[in-house]
């Protein structure tokens, strides 16, 4: 681990945690035809608050930072009581709430990152372990709500934001610029990609829509 490049601080990732716990509660609440019950609800905002760290720490080989201090279950067992609370306002956050997802994409992303290059990890693998970071507490929040995986579906761009976000922090880095600079650089632009997905439904093409070109090019070709 090269102790020189960056040192995580707790607030931080104590941060990204609490604001995906928040998320994360106040997106199973949202689901109201499937009955969740109180505690249904702040376990889904804790798994969407500690996911991503959890399959970052796994796959870097590291034991969880959720287990090596007392804040990070606490906070994100506070941070989804919020999110419970926020319950009664629910319709009138549907902007926050995508803004909080994508501001959780990121934050964990760019974490995932920063953490992988600080313990060794070469550039390509960095990436992923940034993206799996990113993604991993909504991936898990859609498994254990017995949803459709966000991650898949045309127009989320859930991982191409995090790759867009977690690239460019990897190049600044190499380029010399300092981490947090490269950090914050990686949050905003994976922040504005996810959210402009959203606003101006950015999506890579439908497998279906391919499916489509191709029947019509060998067609178009036997005429």
């Amino acid at each position: 681990m090269d102790d020189s490049l960056f040192s995580i601080p707790l607030w931080l990732d104590l941060a990204a945690v609490g604001i995906g716990a928040v998320q994360g509660a106040m997106f199973a609440a949202r689901l109201t035809e499937r009955r969740i019950d109180l505690l249904g609800i702040a376990l889904i905002g804790i798994i969407v608050g500690l996911g991503g760290g959890l399959m970052r720490d796994l796959i870097l080989n590291q034991l969880p930072a959720a287990m090596t201090s007392n804040w990070y279950i606490v906070v994100a067992a506070a941070a989804a009581l919020l999110g419970m609370l926020l319950l009664r306002v629910f319709t009138r956050l549907n902007g926050l709430i995508i803004a909080l997802d994508a501001v959780t994409i990121g934050l964990f992303g760019a974490i995932g990152a920063s953490k992988a290059l600080a313990y060794g990890v070469p550039v390509v693998p960095a990436v992923f372990v940034g993206v799996l970071s990113a993604v991993g507490g909504s991936i898990l929040r859609d498994v254990a709500l017995n949803l459709p995986i966000a991650l898949m579906h045309v127009g989320s761009l859930y991982a191409i934001a995090a790759t867009a976000g977690t690239v460019l922090l990897i190049g600044l880095d190499l380029a010399g610029v300092n981490i947090v600079v490269a950090g914050i650089a990686c949050v905003i632009v994976t922040t504005l990609t996810r959210l402009g997905s959203v606003r101006f439904g950015w999506s890579l093409p439908e497998q279906r829509a391919l499916s489509t070109w191709q029947v019509w090019r060998r067609t178009g070709r036997s005429a």
